[in-house]
């Protein structure tokens, strides 16, 4: 790889020339960016015994987006070229000029949250290829029940650089790894799976430590062996108590979203209009921080120096002991609700425009102890973690299915439950939480938020929390 990263953007183009044609093409807007990105990236997959797919990629492009007013104009292309971004500067006459000047540029920042290097370079396929067909051979030995191995390992660097008709420049250098095993155990012919991920924004070293991969199976292989002793899951409403670390998947689809400014400058968010007033349980805080750092120091799997717009992100408190503080922007929605951007402004890739988007959003700790908690649960289930779920971001209603949850009776974990649904609405969970645990984690780094299209890398996290009254939907 040069060692010049951002060569790679400028193959075909000056940076001088890029801030011309940038100043060109807004000198009718009141505000947009040229944004320029190279990523390379790659995918092991080791299933049944044998590598199934090992893919490499690379590519390059810009999208140059203006703002006038309301009104938004958008094109891209995957070549990075001054004829190009001229072509696609055309898109941008169609807008109405602007009432205003132009916006005031982000702040600079030269903080750094993770490493430059590339982590697609520096261990060879060979030794990559290795450590899956390791993962595939201790998990089988674990246990003679392990019918099923897959392991996954993937990788990505990107190169971006934002580029301001006002002369701002800012450029930031991406890294992002993942490993993912997953096992299917099988007893007397019935069949159950686990699964665990770990990664973030670092180089592969810590996920080739053998205490690392031994880990993943270790986790992977007890949630399945868990799994075949499950009997079937209760229905009706009842005690939660929702384990710590990726259960915050829930308060990031059912909360998190409804917390973005575009739904809620467009009044469509079942919290639009309350700030100020009671949205949750007194204790009950709700924060997104794009600073978070995990393992080695460097960044968490949503963490970002600064955003796809070049505002540096933030720890920004959404809610605060039940009050409603604020929400998450981008430029576009901070302007026109008249207030700061808060580093929220988040894309795919060159190809799509930025909107508001969640980084690493999580519950602080509380007071309680887990152990407490559990006493209070009289009947009822604890959820460990979560699959799949579906929500309408706008209302906050959801219905995500336990991947591992146990019956709760006097206090004491019983039986392992399959088939176990929670179905309810974010807004409403706030106001139900009667307990928050001394025992905050965020997930080890595998989260993918969805919205308009478009998926971005995210961090999720909690502590223990005691919800009373939760629709719990079930197969007995």
């Amino acid at each position: 790889m040069t060692t010049d990263p951002r060569a790679l953007l400028y193959r075909q183009l000056d940076p001088a020339q890029a801030q011309a044609i940038t100043r060109e093409a807004l000198e009718r807007c009141d505000d947009g960016e040229l944004f320029l990105q190279y990523t390379a990236s790659e995918t092991f997959g080791f299933d049944d015994g044998r590598l199934k797919t090992a893919d490499y990629s690379r590519e390059a492009g810009f999208g140059l987006r203006g703002v006038s007013g309301e009104m938004t104009g958008f094109a891209h292309a995957n070549e990075i070229s001054a004829e190009a971004i001229r072509r696609a500067g055309q898109t941008l006459a169609l807008l109405d000029p602007a009432a205003n000047k132009l916006a005031a540029p982000p702040r600079a920042s030269n903080r750094k949250l993770y490493t430059d290097a590339s982590p697609l370079d520096l261990i060879p396929f060979a030794e990559k290829v290795k450590l899956l067909e390791m993962i595939d051979a201790a998990a089988r030995a674990r246990d003679p029940r392990v019918v099923q191995v897959s392991a996954s390992l993937a990788a990505s660097w990107s190169v971006v650089e934002i580029v301001r008709p006002d002369g701002f420049v800012a450029t930031d250098i991406r890294p992002l790894v993942r490993l993912n095993v997953g096992i299917v155990a099988e007893q007397n012919g019935r069949r159950e799976t686990g699964s665990f991920g770990i990664g973030g924004r670092r180089l592969y070293d810590d996920l080739f430590a053998p205490e690392t991969w031994d880990r993943a199976i270790d986790s992977a292989l007890a949630q399945a062996l868990v799994n075949l002793e499950s009997v079937a899951a209760p229905a009706g409403e009842m005690t939660v108590l929702l384990g710590p670390g990726w259960p915050g998947v829930l308060l990031h689809e059912a909360v998190g979203h409804g917390l973005e400014g575009d739904f809620n400058r467009k009044g469509t968010s079942a919290f639009s209009g309350k700030i100020g007033q009671r949205v949750a349980a007194p204790g009950v805080t709700v924060v997104d921080d794009g600073t978070l750092l995990g393992v080695g120091g460097q960044g968490r799997r949503g963490s970002l120096s600064i955003d796809d717009e070049g505002t540096p992100t933030a720890e920004t408190v959404l809610i605060e002991d039940g009050i409603l503080k604020g929400y998450m922007q981008d430029r576009l929605n901070a302007r026109l609700m008249g207030v700061e951007p808060t580093g929220n402004g988040r894309r795919e890739s060159y190809a799509h425009a930025p909107m508001p988007r969640m980084t690493n959003t999580f519950m602080p700790a509380g007071n309680d102890d887990p152990a407490e908690l559990l006493s209070r649960v009289k009947k009822g289930i604890f959820a460990k973690s979560f699959g799949g779920g579906q929500v309408d971001i706008v209302s906050g209603k959801f219905v995500f299915s336990c991947t591992e949850a146990y019956l709760v009776e006097n206090g004491k974990l019983g039986a392992p439950i399959k088939g176990a649904t929670l179905i309810g609405d974010g807004p409403t969970v706030l106001t139900k939480v009667s307990g928050i645990g001394n025992d905050l984690a965020i997930d080890e780094g595998v989260g993918i938020c969805g919205k308009g299209g478009q998926s971005v890398p995210a961090g999720v996290g909690q502590p223990t929390l005691l919800v009373e009254g939760l629709t719990v939907g079930g197969t007995a």
